[in-house]
């Protein structure tokens, strides 16, 4: 299963990328033998200044036909990092051929692709700067794999 983190906004360099891109890395080796590979980043603009709407039609368009779609959002469900490795691979299993991971610009989500999503997931009740939930995301797309393949990376 492809997995993609599809966000408005382009990471600049950094200590954000660094991280991303670390962790990215990290993912695709161990998610490769579980079938869980290769995880893209695709970020996009909203030029137009179109606010949430704007934004939620060039998020569509950036997600891959047919994938799950999973949206970023602190109305989402909190989970543990077992439940979210049990779910990924649930998705796998059930043979979705891709996920998308969706993350909003500074105002979120718009409602419209909120309510299309198949998944929504939070990372707790705070809002979270959407720089920062793409390094979480992909150090717990990382974790999910390395639980999945049963590496002592993730420690309860």
């Amino acid at each position: 299963m492809r997995v993609h983190i599809c966000a408005v906004g382009r990471l600049r360099g950094g200590g954000e990328a660094e991280l991303i891109s670390d962790y990215v890395t990290r993912f695709d080796r161990t998610g490769r033998a579980l079938g869980l590979s290769p995880l893209s980043i695709v970020e996009v603009e909203d030029r137009k200044g179109g606010g949430m709407p704007g934004e939620a039609e060039i998020l569509r368009r950036a997600i891959p036909k047919g994938a799950l779609i999973c949206c970023l959002d602190e109305r989402g469900k909190v989970e543990p990092s077992p439940a979210f490795a049990r779910r990924l691979a649930g998705w796998r299993d059930a043979g979705r051929s891709d996920v998308a991971f969706v993350i909003g610009g500074a105002d979120g989500i718009d409602p419209t692709l909120r309510a299309d999503a198949d998944h929504g997931l939070s990372f707790g009740a705070m809002v979270w700067p959407h720089m920062l939930v793409r390094v979480m995301l992909a150090e717990q797309l990382y974790r999910a794999a390395s639980i999945l393949a049963g590496s002592p990376y993730h420690r309860t």
